[in-house]
């Protein structure tokens, strides 16, 4: 975020309660989780974000710029909606693009979803079921690695950006969207306080989700390094040059590195 401050303080006395316990992330329950509250995935997420989601999608579209002529991969894709955004920059490109879209999921029934949606307009992304902590893609096959609002869902985040620096080129791109924890005192606390008390009910009874799938949600976030934090962990990986723009007052960041030449991630 331009602001690669330190790892985020307890928010005890932002919120007025404290933290939540820690996100269960385990990729049963994860998978089985997102299984289920895959038929309103969309819908949720557009209630609850207001619809701002879809900017933070096409400003990520725009300064992570489609490899046009060659390959990206975008992991933990669940409905597709980052890859279906890549896809519609591509086709508006002159002579259309010509690049190969990869969207990956664990989550079956939330790649099913991704498909219908893509099948009318754009039939030729590729949609694989694959664990992000082991993908089946040989070294160097990316020139763009994206994940929104999925790195947080993987159970060993520094395993899962190794494996989006050993499948992205030298050279290549990692664009990171992931939900954040706002600098403002004001801001954070008003941030917290809905996330730990408005979101996840409104989001289980619209999605009709008896898992607490919402629950997750904001533990999940609370728990995620932001900033600096997380530009360590993209370096250590294998990447560098990272730049953070945070985005809506700070409540989402995107995070953007290139994949340093001459060193796989161990």
């Amino acid at each position: 975020m331009d602001h690669t401050a330190a790892p985020p303080r307890p928010h005890a006395s932002l919120a007025g309660a404290a933290g939540p316990s820690p996100a269960d992330k385990s990729g049963e329950k994860v998978r089985g989780m997102f299984a289920e509250i895959a038929p309103r995935y969309d819908l949720v997420n557009r209630i609850l974000s207001g619809g701002i989601d879809v900017w933070w999608r096409h400003l990520t579209v725009r300064l992570a710029p489609p490899p046009l002529g060659g390959a990206m991969l975008d992991l933990c894709t669940g409905t597709g909606d980052l890859a279906l955004a890549y896809a519609d920059r591509a086709a508006r490109a002159p002579r259309g693009g010509g690049m190969r879209i990869v969207a990956a999921d664990f989550c079956r029934p939330m790649l099913d979803r991704g498909r219908e949606k893509a099948r009318s307009r754009h039939p030729d992304i590729e949609w694989v079921e694959a664990d992000a902590m082991g993908l089946p893609f040989p070294d160097a096959s990316f020139d763009l690695v994206t994940v929104a609002f999925g790195l947080r869902n993987i159970a060993d985040t520094a395993r899962g950006l190794a494996e989006m620096a050993r499948v992205c080129r030298p050279g290549g791109t990692l664009a990171i969207l992931e939900f954040a924890l706002p600098d403002a005192a004001v801001v954070r606390g008003a941030y917290l306080w809905y996330f730990r008390n408005v979101l996840p009910r409104l989001g289980n009874a619209v999605a009709r989700n008896a898992s607490d799938a919402y629950t997750y949600l904001n533990r999940s976030v609370e728990a995620f390094p932001s900033g600096a934090a997380l530009a360590r962990l993209v370096e250590a990986a294998g990447f560098g040059g990272v730049v953070q723009h945070p985005l809506t007052f700070g409540i989402a960041a995107l995070t953007l590195a290139e994949r340093r030449p001459g060193r796989m991630a161990a």
